[in-house]
């Protein structure tokens, strides 16, 4: 379920269609992440520089995020993953690579951004949004490779992505209308009723969270914010259909998209091919792991 009106159990782009290639799951996306970060390193060595490929997302941190919680045990462990973004920052924050960058001379330093990420005055490409709005990226760099040969074909890969990952604003809004959903929300609030939490629906659980946690200590803090992840993922998947109703109305709000039925049919098909390839890559190096 996507993140503006489910949860992030098992993919990031759209709920399952039949006419479909099937979604990746989150170790497949791990496995295509190690190769493009290998790919990368190979990309930078060979115009001189030095890349450390970063260790990718690991399978708790894709789970986080989404409208609710649907994992009663990702939230005993994980509450609403407080620690896994302060660890994901302090990764970011200790990134070998922004270290050795600024170690390199100005002009060397400015040549390792271009070359790594890309510079806008060797061309642009640029991606139309469903819900509106364009994106650009660099048409070459070290990252645009290591996906293009991943992928097949670099620019057709960055259209189909930002069109399968961007249908989002074009049905939640329904979504959240829909009679169907409007019942299975009340019912979850009335379950959290029951357990002490006065929440209308768990956004406003989250925007009240770090109040209920300010001022004591961090592992208290974690307590608290586990035993009301535990509530909520509970009332959503055993005490009330939330979760239930909310994919299969996301499924169903999803198949009317038929105008982007070739785009997610793209993407679908290139994650397949890159997995294919991530795996005879990691196969040959050694590819970094995940956290």
């Amino acid at each position: 379920m996507l993140g503006a009106v489910g949860c992030a159990a098992e993919a990031a782009d759209v709920p399952q269609r039949a006419d479909l290639p099937r979604r990746l799951t989150h170790a497949e996306e791990m496995l295509v992440d190690r190769a493009r970060e290998a790919l990368i390193e190979k990309c930078m060595a060979e115009t001189g520089f030095t890349y450390r490929p970063v260790p990718v997302a690991s399978l708790a941190e894709r789970k986080m995020g989404g409208y609710v919680l649907d994992d009663v045990t990702w939230a005993r462990r994980h509450g609403y993953g407080t620690r896994l973004s302060e660890g994901l920052a302090d990764v970011q924050r200790n990134d070998p690579n922004h270290a050795y960058a600024r170690g390199l001379p100005k002009a060397e330093r400015i040549r390792y951004s271009k070359t790594l990420d890309g510079d806008p005055s060797g061309g642009m490409l640029t991606a139309e949004l469903p819900a509106g709005g364009t994106v650009r990226t660099p048409r070459d760099s070290c990252v645009a490779e290591a996906k293009g040969e991943l992928y097949g074909d670099f620019p057709a890969f960055f259209h189909a992505e930002k069109a399968a990952t961007g249908l989002v604003p074009l049905y939640a809004p329904e979504i959240l209308k829909d009679r169907r959903f409007v019942n299975a929300r009340e019912e979850w609030a009335s379950c959290m009723s029951k357990r002490g939490h006065d929440f209308a629906d768990p956004a406003a659980v989250r925007e009240r969270l770090p109040q209920l946690t300010h001022g004591v200590s961090r592992d208290k803090a974690h307590v608290i914010e586990v035993e009301l992840a535990v509530d909520e993922a509970e009332c959503a998947t055993k005490e009330t259909a939330l979760v239930r109703t909310a994919r299969a109305l996301e499924t169903e709000y999803v198949d009317g998209l038929d105008e982007y039925r070739d785009e997610l049919t793209d993407y679908r098909r290139m994650q397949h091919g890159a997995l294919k390839r991530a795996r005879e890559l990691c196969a040959e190096y050694a590819c970094v792991p995940g956290r």
